[in-house]
């Protein structure tokens, strides 16, 4: 029997260290023993700079553990400066729009909700050109994320972006968002009105990629010796050092460990944000301002050393900013569950990732804006660092993922729902 053709808008794919790149390679790969599928994507770009051997052609051809990968040239760019990260970005849509007419028939178009607004209107082009049924995975919504860390307060341009993304959500046979608050927002956009068929599928991790590690293994061990984290209690931030997380606040809560606490057995406690992203450069003045020499930057890791780093940190933040609750999911909660690690939850009670915190007993949570609160739970993770209680936290979350958030049930939950429509 031929497998159906499927085709793939995502902005970014392997090697891109985005987390939706790395969730979309795994679901194309997941799913071809059910479809053919092609990717249409930029370049490898995500930090900015370009390779050279991707700078003389329009497009590039590729094949990637058997998914034809079809990539766009697009400029450099840097995320501090708003106008090339548009450039860039919409030199990707219309890029993609026209590498719409490179490849052949498809019986389905999938697209996600990135790059913001124009990643729907990519699915309904496809679906158009290709008279396809259309796939909208919804990750973040927007205007509603740009709203809610005041990116934006321009009602007409805002007022613009709802009304297109609405347009997408309409036009689609199929939205999947990744958490039951994220259904609620879709019946919200459409309360009175009829709402679009909308499924929830959690994200996921690779278990057998992301798992724990003994604290004495070689790589842990090599990792927080190259940056000084040996021997030392490490609260670890690990991801996008973006707008949505709050975290040019938080670095203020961190300051007032700044005197150097040690745990019951005498360990420094030391801070660690691994990443990059458009407030790296701020938290790192601040730092500096403040002399807050427990505080360490490290830069992205390679997707096959991200175990690793992972395992190096002690607790690990998850957060978000006040009003991301319906809006986004925080997906780098499946990867501190992998290696069995607790977790700050910095989180609004009802969003999905809070719920799965409270309901499987992996981490302690607050609101976002709860600085007291956010103080406390980090005091608590500090006078109890090498109580069982703590390993237990990360095993629950360990315990569960293996159960429930496994890339093989999400991917195949994918696969069923596009084969029913």
């Amino acid at each position: 029997m031929q497998k159906k053709k499927l085709l793939i808008y995502a902005h970014y794919y392997i090697p891109d260290t985005a987390s939706t790149g790395q969730i979309l390679r795994e679901l194309a790969e997941g799913m071809l023993d059910k479809f053919d599928i092609t990717v249409i994507c930029v370049v490898p770009s995500y930090l900015g700079t370009i390779e050279d051997k991707y700078k003389t052609r329009k497009y590039y051809e590729e094949n990637i553990n058997g998914v034809k990968v079809l990539r766009i040239r697009v400029p450099e760019f840097s995320k501090t400066n708003k106008k090339s990260r548009i450039k860039n970005i919409v030199s990707y849509f219309f890029g993609a729009m026209s590498a719409t007419f490179k490849v052949g028939k498809m019986d389905y178009v999938f697209s996600i909700s990135q790059p913001p607004i124009l990643g729907g209107l990519l699915g309904v082009w496809g679906k158009w050109i290709k008279h396809a049924k259309y796939i909208y995975n919804i990750q973040d919504f927007n205007p509603e994320q740009t709203l809610a860390v005041g990116y934006s307060q321009n009602k007409i341009i805002t007022g613009l972006m709802m009304s297109l993304d609405k347009f997408s959500c309409k036009r689609s046979n199929l939205i999947i968002t990744v958490g039951r608050d994220l259904v609620e927002t879709v019946e919200k956009r459409f309360a009175g009105k009829k709402v679009p068929k909308t499924v929830m599928i959690n994200n996921w991790i690779d278990e057998k990629e992301i798992y724990p590690l003994p604290k004495d293994h070689t790589r842990v061990v090599e990792f927080k010796k190259k940056y000084g984290l040996d021997d030392k209690f490490v609260i670890m931030y690990s991801g996008n050092i973006g707008l949505y997380y709050d975290l040019e606040n938080l670095i203020k809560v961190i300051e007032g460990f700044k005197a150097g606490p040690k745990t019951a057995y005498g360990r420094d406690v030391v801070f660690a944000f691994v990443g990059s992203g458009s407030v790296l450069e701020n938290l790192k003045e601040y730092v500096k301002e403040h002399l807050m020499d427990n505080v360490v930057f490290i830069p992205y890791q390679d997707k096959d050393d991200l175990i690793y780093s992972l395992n190096a940190g002690d607790v690990h933040w998850c957060v978000n900013a006040k009003g991301i609750k319906g809006v986004s999911c925080p997906s780098k909660a499946y990867g501190i569950m992998g290696v069995g690690k607790p977790i700050i939850g910095v989180l609004e009670e009802g969003s999905e990732v809070r719920m799965l915190i409270d309901e499987i007993g992996c981490g302690k949570c607050c609101e976002p804006g709860d600085y007291v609160g956010v103080a406390d739970i980090i005091r608590w993770y500090i006078e109890n660092a090498d109580n069982a209680e703590i390993k237990q936290m990360g095993m629950n979350g360990r315990k569960y993922l293996e159960e429930k958030l496994t890339g093989d049930v999400s991917v195949n939950r994918y696969a069923e729902e596009i084969l029913k429509l």
